[in-house]
């Protein structure tokens, strides 16, 4: 007997459901399914995007939107992050399907018990893989954010911050207050 792997792609992803509370995602081909994300999981991802999105326009960077926002990083990885900031120069990448075509510059994932596993592991081989210069994981639980940066393409240790947020890459002056954040 034959086993035989199906490799879905952005069609596939295009045909998938979407009115049913869950968000599906292609990683290398395989699909990903997660339940809603809970209250407390949205309230973090609003607060930070609230924080990034006055950061962002105040110096007038490019764009940082929340998901649902579809990003292909491949016709077999098709993701939709948490929030993605998307510097002025790389917006080129918003293709007219209204699809983020490639890595943006940022990409954050904040902690679900249901998704750490992949956050912490094939999506961040992902973001890494397919050129993201930076990827943070935002732990409500642990009131920490970890930020990766890639160095010649490889993402290095992750530099682990918890009351120090302060000129968190790739925003040199922009400033969190931890309790703004996590209150």
């Amino acid at each position: 007997m034959i086993n035989v792997k199906t490799v879905l792609t952005y069609d596939d992803y295009v045909a998938l459901p979407d009115d049913d509370g869950l968000r599906y995602e292609i990683l290398d081909g395989e699909l990903s399914v997660s339940p809603s994300p809970t209250f407390r999981h949205q309230l973090v991802v609003a607060r930070l995007l609230g924080i990034l999105r006055a950061y962002v326009g105040a110096n007038d960077l490019g764009e940082a939107v929340a998901a649902p926002i579809t990003v292909v990083l491949a016709n077999t990885s098709v993701l939709q992050p948490d929030i993605i900031y998307i510097a002025k120069e790389r917006m080129n990448l918003v293709s007219a399907r209204g699809t983020v075509d490639g890595g943006p510059t940022l990409a954050i994932e904040v902690l679900s018990p249901s998704t750490t596993p992949t956050d912490r592991g094939k999506k961040r081989q992902l973001f890494e893989r397919y050129g993201v210069p930076y990827y943070w994981i935002v732990d409500h639980e642990a009131r920490a954010i970890e930020i990766y940066a890639a160095n010649g393409g490889v993402y290095g240790v992750a530099d682990r911050r918890t009351d120090d947020l302060v000129g968190l890459p790739p925003f040199p002056g922009l400033r969190i207050d931890p309790a703004q954040l996590w209150r």
